[in-house]
Formats: structure tokens, C-alpha cells, sequence
């Protein structure tokens, strides 16, 4: 931002990251060619997400009803193969971790459209971190915090308090770091985390119990389950802000 112009508009591309699939086509202008990708026609890999999505790139014939931002790719590539965005309507999107640029903005320009955003990741300081950044902007991005950040956004799971709901999931726990509850210690003095005791609770569970639950965990049960776990968060509206 030195030269007080986004590195978008000096055609600047980062390494792409992110992948996406569900009911709608984008038109990609690009070597001079017009191509329309259908993304529920990507099989198992999905489209993948570039670094830019506003130079040359159209978003067309949205069906979906919602979008689903889930943290880990193999978590995205069983939700794929169930045709989870098929039969919920939905577009599945995967950061692959820590969401890149590109696709915060894709998030962005999806929930201008009108569709809520829904996130899914690890019930862990990290994951946590993931959902943050994206709703509300990372440090490193401030001077374009509005372009890339989803406020509507809102956080499905996995909650620590999914423990009391789905007893299997106890067996599951992970024991947490000393790098963990350090992070978790930090967290608790961010100035957004204190206005939401929803948060506060689940962190200071984390740091009294000393256990984490991954998003896999939920696989432990039946394959299906993920699904199953999702769609009954969006139908009931339990969400952390």
C-alpha cells in the first residue's frame, strides 16, 4: 500500500488459496477470453478461488440460499462428496486454514449479495482466530478492513459447549498446549471478544478444562453426521456472534 494504490489494481496476484463449490456461475474475463464456470460442475476439487476476484471476474446466477465457510480442506472434500451444498442449497467455500485475501473478499462480495455467511471451524484458539479475522479484518489489512471483512458473518461451530449436547464428543477432546492457553489468555483481553461474553465463556472454558475439539471429531459418529450437525445449527439459529 506504499504507493497508496491496492496491489489488485498494479495486476499483483498472490499464490491462490481457497476453493469453492455450489450453485453459481462466475464469468471469467481473462487473455482475452469470456469463460463462464459453472461451480457445481467442479467435481472433487471445486474452483479454485484467486487472489483477485474483482478485476475481470463476474458473479452470475447465484441459487444458493447461503454461503458455508468451512476451516479445513478434508472437512470441505466430505461435505463435497456428500453434495452438501447441493441438497442445502448452499456455496462451500474452504480457506484451507487461515483465510486468504482473495477469498475474505469473495465472502464479502457474496454477502452483498445478500446471502448470510456461515462459519465452521475448529473449537480451538486458531480456528477461533480464522472466524475472527474473517468478521472483522486482520491487523495487516486495516487500510482495507471494509473490503475484506464479513460483520454479518456468524459462527456455527464447533463450540465447546457442543460437549454437553453431543456426549460422544468427550472422547474426542484433545488436550490443550501451553502455547494454547497463552493464546487463549490473549484473546480474553481483545477489546471484541469483552463486549461478547458468549466468547469470554467459551474461552474460559477452553482454559479451565484445558481441551480443544477439532472439527474432524464430529466424523466419529457416522460420516454423515457433519451434515447433520450443520444443517440443525442453521435450522435451530445457534450462533456465536
Amino acid at each position: 500500500m506504499a504507493l497508496g494504490v491496492k496491489r489488485e489494481e498494479l495486476n499483483l496476484y498472490a499464490q491462490r488459496r481457497g476453493v469453492l463449490a455450489g450453485s453459481m456461475k462466475i464469468i471469467d474475463n481473462f487473455g482475452n477470453q469470456r469463460d463462464e464456470i459453472d461451480c457445481s460442475k467442479q467435481g472433487r476439487s471445486g474452483w479454485a478461488i484467486p487472489s483477485d476476484v474483482d478485476n475481470d471476474i463476474e458473479f452470475i446466477d447465484i441459487k444458493a440460499k447461503y454461503v458455508l465457510v468451512v476451516e479445513k480442506d478434508a472437512v470441505w472434500q466430505r461435505l463435497n462428496e456428500d453434495r452438501f451444498w447441493k441438497t442445502e442449497n448452499c456455496l462451500l467455500v474452504t480457506p484451507g486454514g487461515q483465510a486468504a485475501r482473495g477469498t475474505r473478499r469473495l465472502i464479502r462480495k457474496l454477502a452483498d449479495r445478500g446471502l448470510p455467511v456461515y462459519v465452521f471451524t475448529d473449537s480451538d484458539v486458531w480456528g477461533w482466530y480464522i472466524y475472527w479475522t474473517i468478521k472483522t479484518g486482520s491487523i495487516n489489512l486495516a487500510y482495507i478492513g471494509g473490503d475484506v471483512a464479513t460483520p454479518e458473518a456468524r459462527f456455527i461451530g464447533v463450540t465447546l459447549s457442543d460437549l454437553d449436547k453431543y456426549p460422544f464428543l468427550n472422547k474426542l477432546t484433545i488436550n490443550t498446549s501451553d502455547v494454547d492457553m497463552k493464546r487463549a489468555q490473549e484473546m480474553l483481553n481483545y477489546e471484541w471478544i469483552k463486549e461478547h461474553k458468549e466468547w469470554v465463556g467459551e474461552l474460559e472454558r477452553m482454559i479451565k478444562g484445558k481441551k480443544k475439539l477439532e472439527q474432524d471429531a464430529l466424523q466419529g459418529q457416522k460420516l454423515t453426521f457433519i451434515g447433520d450437525y450443520i444443517r440443525e445449527k442453521i435450522k435451530n439459529k445457534e450462533f456465536m456472534p
